[in-house]
């Protein structure tokens, strides 16, 4: 999906991606047995730190895919790295004891891929689009299709001068 100009900006904060996950946890934890995490780099790393906090999860592998080309544009989805042998030994029911975790679904092409190599496992991303929504069993905001989220660790902190500057902000 690219930015166009008609897209809606939705800038997240440090903090307010650290409530989000962490509001995120609230919704998982309970008596799951979940007994590890797979996150779908990169934007599934520092969401599934807080939840692995939050929820006690020392078992944390990674699934890499890539499918965002310049931040901007998505294109084919490829997988890098699949599951390693440890969370592969938990997939013999489908994955029915491991967390999936993303910072975002959006159209569903990623969700999908992992969907395929976990069948059965628990997924969970901070953010929804509804063109993936129904792929995810368990996120927190659901934001509309046309909104372009801005991650904290995409955004740099500088000096922004004042509205009565003349500046839009």
């Amino acid at each position: 999906m690219s930015e166009p100009s008609s897209q809606k900006a939705f800038p997240v904060s440090w903090e307010q991606f650290h409530r989000d996950a962490r509001a995120l946890s609230w919704r998982l934890s309970g008596d799951r047995g979940f007994e590890a995490i797979v996150c779908i780099t990169r934007g599934g790393l520092v969401p599934a730190l807080i939840i692995a906090r939050e929820l006690g999860i020392r078992l944390i592998d990674t699934v890499c895919i890539a499918s965002y080309h310049d931040y901007k544009e998505q294109g084919a989805a490829q997988i890098l790295k699949g599951v390693g042998p440890e969370v592969a030994a938990l997939t013999a029911d489908g994955g029915t004891r491991i967390l999936l975790i993303d910072d975002l679904v959006d159209t569903g092409k990623t969700a999908r891929l992992v969907r395929d190599m976990l069948p059965k496992a628990h997924f969970a991303t901070v953010y929804a689009k509804p063109m993936g929504r129904p792929l995810v069993d368990t996120f927190v905001t659901e934001v509309s299709q046309d909104t372009w989220i801005y991650f904290p660790w995409d955004l740099g902190l500088s000096f922004q001068p004042p509205i009565r500057d003349g500046h839009p902000g």
